[in-house]
């Protein structure tokens, strides 16, 4: 299935709600998944939260160019 994303909220701590172009919403803790150079600056609360949609690859992203695919999202979410 191929689905992509329209819209992040950012809940606390790790987890955001995810809303998906087929009008799904999941709630999605990412505090597991935070590993590697690229997410190393996720790590700080205060910079995790400024999670947004870039729209041209229609899923969440952050100002350093760390991203998860929302096929991801979708899988992990509840």
């Amino acid at each position: 299935m191929i689905i992509g994303v329209k819209d992040v909220e950012y809940i606390r701590e790790y987890i955001i709600k995810v809303t998906f172009d087929n009008n799904e919403s999941k709630i999605v803790d990412l505090k597991n998944f935070i590993e590697g150079e690229i997410f190393e600056p996720l790590k700080e609360i205060d910079y995790f939260r400024n999670v947004r949609v870039d729209e041209d690859i229609e899923t969440v992203c952050w100002d350093n160019g760390a991203d998860f695919s929302p096929e991801f999202l979708y899988e992990t979410g509840v």
